[in-house]
């Protein structure tokens, strides 16, 4: 048993926010044909529908994100996680397949805009922590060789090890990436304004439905939020 804590260094910051912690067990990630390729077919289709205002940042939904983001230390050029996709998207230059439950949780994501992280559970040392760093804490990005540690101020994830997500969940470290071959999950999903939260729950129960539909698994969610900073998994 591991505990998901959010600290009063991040409350401070977000009092209103509240996170779908999910816990994803007995997956099965081999098969592309899986999942219904119409399904993030659909969702990139979708995306004009929820950002439909240029310039990009004259959208409700990546203004107040951005707005977030100033209150923190960051990396020049962060952004949440889910606005890189939905530029794409909106270009004409779709996201692409990458893996069963990639494609899952990236339809969800083009479609309602809620960011999703996923973590191999197995790769997780000890629990995780949602916190303002201190500076320093080690991090290496997926796809990168060198360490980049975090900033002060800076909101991270961290394990006992060092940083699991830069910049809230702007990056993900490489030693706890999902492959293919990831069979347990820890997946976290923030909502960030409290008029949000009805369709933020509707997605993480499609998200979890699909989930156990097309990949064999079983799917647990949490939340977790400023009256109850923590919650338990395994």
């Amino acid at each position: 048993m591991s505990n998901f804590t959010v600290q009063p260094s991040f409350w401070n910051l977000f009092p209103d926010v509240k996170i779908a912690v999910i816990t994803v067990h007995h997956l099965d990630n081999h098969e592309k044909g899986q999942v219904p390729p119409e399904m993030l077919a659909e969702a990139n289709a979708s995306v004009e529908d929820l950002i439909p205002d240029e310039p990009i940042s004259a959208n409700p939904l990546i203004h107040e994100w951005r707005e977030a983001f100033k209150k923190f230390k960051t990396k020049k050029g962060a952004r949440f996680a889910v606005e890189n996709l939905l530029k794409r998207a909106k270009k004409g230059n779709p996201v692409r397949s990458i893996d069963p439950l990639v494609d899952i949780y990236n339809a969800v994501s083009l479609r309602t805009g809620f960011p999703i992280g996923a973590l191999d559970l197995q790769k997780i040392q000890g629990g995780i922590s949602l916190e303002v760093a201190k500076g320093g804490e080690p991090f290496t990005a997926i796809g990168e060789d060198e360490e980049d540690p975090a900033l002060p101020g800076e909101v991270i994830y961290r394990d006992d090890v060092g940083v699991t997500s830069r910049c809230w969940a702007w990056r993900d470290a490489k030693r706890v990436e999902t492959t293919e071959d990831s069979t347990d999950i820890l997946m976290y999903s923030e909502c960030l304004k409290p008029e949000w939260r009805q369709n933020h729950e509707r997605a993480m129960n499609e998200l979890t439905g699909n989930i156990e539909k097309y990949l064999g698994a079983t799917a647990k969610i949490q939340y977790v939020a400023r009256n109850q900073p923590m919650v338990t998994y395994k």
